[in-house]
């Protein structure tokens, strides 16, 4: 009798706690110069809320013209922050749109070798995606300069989910949708703006697509455009790894028009991703439209029914990525989609 073969295991790097020090790390883009102001209330916010010492990674200040053109020395930063013995976690300061360049510089066996807590989303899906290939869990979640230095303090949403995924002891939990949420840009530029807390509306709740029978598997996944960037590197995850997970998709500010979202899960359809996988969470979608929402759904049902996964479950809406307040999600975490119960359960 053929057998499934075993789910794969991942360490949990030591938890944070107050005292402790994290690397800022630059791995895409060099923008933090320009939003200094912000930088410096995201050091501070951590500090009150975490109790946490930022550090910036030795190159991580130097500036977008640099870091643009020395990929390797972004890379070193994250070397250096597993290999110091006085850091205990690491947190991206923004995204941007060329981590996939670091591919070659990066080094697996410091990550399975020193596990940290790894924390960021967009771009840094490529990194979190090395820690997980390394088998060590990584931490989708805001950045240092996004919910992490949220104008006027930080959304208890936020608190609470960097709490339960990197702080609190390691016990189950179940995500919630968000009480209220924004898309709202203000200047990162201007000190007085910080301090002025955004207008967030009334939280809109999960959409639970199709599936009704209970899932769990593995958590994975990260920014959808970013994945599309890097498929068929080395980078890759092994198809071992796709293998019953709980894909956590979201999409950036791109706004990637939602037949464009189709075509990718056909892409992982093609490579067998799609008819593996225990589940399907979809992050709410950035500066879409009701109707492009509506046309998103459509699709992500056409592309699984043409997979032969009518059944897979599917949790939409969900607050990760770039939306505000957002989740923090522990990839290679356990995880369980229950429809009936209405319930999203973490076991990190």
């Amino acid at each position: 009798m053929l057998t499934a073969p075993p789910a794969p295991s991942f360490v949990r790097p030591p938890r944070l706690v107050p005292g402790s020090r994290v690397a800022a790390l630059s791995l895409s883009s060099g923008f933090v110069t320009e939003v200094m102001t912000r930088y410096r209330a995201g050091v501070r916010q951590v500090a009150q809320e975490f109790g946490w010492e930022i550090v910036a990674a030795p190159n991580a200040l130097r500036g977008p013209a640099f870091l643009a053109a020395n990929p390797q020395a972004r890379a070193d930063d994250l070397h250096w922050a597993l290999e110091a013995p006085d850091i205990g976690g690491m947190v991206s300061i923004i995204g941007g749109d060329d981590s996939v360049r670091l591919l070659p510089f990066l080094r697996p066996d410091l990550i399975r070798a020193h596990p940290k807590a790894l924390l960021g989303f967009s771009d840094t899906t490529v990194t979190l995606t090395q820690f997980v290939r390394a088998g060590v869990m990584a931490y989708h979640g805001p950045a240092l300069l996004t919910d992490l230095a949220e104008n006027g303090g930080m959304h208890p949403y936020v608190v609470q989910g960097v709490r339960r995924a990197l702080i609190d002891p390691p016990a189950p939990f179940d995500l919630a949708p968000a009480p209220g949420w924004t898309q709202a840009s203000p200047d990162w530029a201007d000190e007085a703006a910080q301090e002025v807390p955004r207008t967030f509306d009334a939280g809109d709740g999960w959409v639970w697509l199709q599936g009704e029978a209970p899932a769990q598997g593995h958590l994975l996944g990260g920014c959808i455009e970013v994945l599309d960037m890097f498929s068929g590197t080395p980078g890759w995850p092994e198809p071992h790894l796709w293998r019953g997970a709980v894909l956590a998709l979201e999409t950036s500010e791109d706004v990637p028009p939602p037949r464009q979202v189709g075509y990718w899960l056909r892409n992982f359809a093609a490579q067998g991703i799609l008819g593996g996988l225990a589940g399907l969470l979809l992050a709410r979608p950035r500066r879409y439209t009701p109707e492009m929402v509506a046309d998103l759904y459509t699709w992500v049902r056409r592309v699984l029914r043409e997979a032969g996964r009518p059944d897979l479950p599917v949790v939409a809406n969900v607050d990760f990525g770039h939306t505000s307040p957002q989740l923090t999600l522990p990839l290679g975490a356990f995880v369980r989609l229950d429809r009936l119960g209405g319930r999203v359960t973490v076991q990190p």
